[in-house]
């Protein structure tokens, strides 16, 4: 007796991923995305940020809609808490970007998923912004990344997703430190 795999829905297109996949390959210029977002400067340190468009596969791309960010620093700043901290969005964004691999990598594997939260929390000393020590880096010393996932899957199954999402992340690779020779 045969037994299929059963069927996953994760809202993941794996199909066409791996007809792109493919396709690239055979075509790597294609392959180079340009990102774009405008940043407008509102007043003190809050700015209004928009995302209309981006080019790739050797064309211009606009989005379906415009995605607009506001962004500002807190009152404990003396700022007026407009929106969510710079360092916040970087943190949201990387979010986004972990668990859309998550689900993209578990639809691959066959695994259903329920649910799936990543919480994020960077640290950050202020004294290299602020110009206080000039040895102290401006971003973040560290970012940890706690995953609560509910799916058909054993634990190291979920970590191996996990571990997968992260090794192929566009933002976890943007965010990680650098050593730079002086």
């Amino acid at each position: 007796m045969t037994q299929t795999a059963p069927t996953v829905d994760n809202g993941v297109n794996i199909e066409a991923i791996q007809g792109a996949k493919q396709a690239l390959s055979e075509a790597p210029e294609a392959a180079k995305f340009e990102w774009r977002a405008r940043s407008e400067w509102v007043n003190g340190t809050h700015s209004h940020s928009s995302i209309t468009d981006f080019s790739g596969l050797g064309a211009q791309h606009a989005h379906r809609q415009e995605f607009t960010l506001e962004a500002d620093h807190p009152q404990v700043f003396a700022s007026e808490d407009n929106g969510a901290t710079p360092p916040e969005i970087v943190l949201a964004a990387l979010g986004a970007c972990l668990t859309a691999g998550v689900a993209t990598v578990a639809t691959n594997r066959g695994v259903q998923l329920r649910r799936v939260t990543a919480t994020l929390e960077g640290t950050m000393d202020l004294q290299g912004i602020l110009g206080i020590d000039g040895d102290v880096r401006n971003g973040f010393d560290g970012i940890t990344v706690t995953f609560d996932i509910d799916a058909d899957a054993s634990r190291a199954d979920i970590e191996a997703i996990v571990a997968q999402s992260q090794k192929r992340s566009a933002v976890y690779d943007a965010s990680r430190s650098r050593e730079h020779a002086h």
